[in-house]
């Protein structure tokens, strides 16, 4: 597997393959490539931290079928005191559904992680399962007196997770992370969402266990 920055020329295959990876994953259909589509114009965006994995050998191929992506954005937290302390987080990661489940993630991740580091980056927080995400050392932000924006304090939020990539960069410090909001675009904005999902081929949407608001 080679792992790249993603080129414009891989946009759309980039957007395809999150459409694949997530659809019928946490909603009926899903939005996670739109998001990408609109993000990477938006301020927030870190095109230095924009990876492809590609299938294939060879440090310097380009021409491989595209199995992964992730993408990096700036994000803030609020602290106590209501000034604002710079933070990072990542998403949508994406690999193909036929690579699912055989450590490609995990690999992709540890290595936009590891590059996050070099250039800086001291602390992210995203919402995941913990039971992958630890393996890349990601814990449960309240640990690190991180709150969710809209759950109380005192309450654990096992989806919201967090990891101090340079030591010492968070401190002691207490805040309320509040998600960037360029990854709403498709909520906000329905109508240019279905006009671009218009613009795929066809795929049935299905109301399935697991999903967000799922009632059987």
């Amino acid at each position: 597997m080679n792992i790249r920055l993603e080129q414009p020329k891989d946009y759309r295959e980039v957007e395809n393959l999150t459409r694949e990876a997530f659809w019928n994953v946490y909603r009926p259909g899903c939005t996670e490539h739109y998001v990408l589509n609109q993000y990477r114009t938006n301020q927030d965006f870190i095109p230095d931290l924009d990876f492809v994995m590609e299938e294939g050998d060879g440090e310097y191929q380009s021409s491989g079928k595209i199995i992964g992506h992730v993408m990096f954005s700036k994000a803030e937290i609020i602290l106590d005191d209501g000034t604002n302390f710079p933070s990072w987080t990542f998403g949508p990661i994406s690999i193909h559904p036929d690579y699912k489940r055989k450590g490609y993630g995990l690999k992709l991740l540890n290595h936009a992680l590891e590059k996050a580091k070099e250039m800086g980056i001291g602390l992210l927080q995203m919402e995941g399962n913990i039971g992958f995400y630890k393996h890349a050392g990601f814990d449960l932000a309240c640990k690190l007196n991180i709150h969710y924006h809209d759950m109380p304090k005192d309450e654990d939020v096992p989806f919201f997770l967090a990891q101090e990539l340079i030591p010492g960069y968070w401190g002691n410090r207490e805040g309320t992370y509040c998600p960037p909001k360029g990854y709403f675009v498709a909520d906000e904005n329905p109508e240019a969402f279905e006009a671009y999902e218009t613009t795929f081929p066809q795929k049935e949407k299905l109301r399935l266990p697991g999903q967000l608001g799922y009632e059987e």
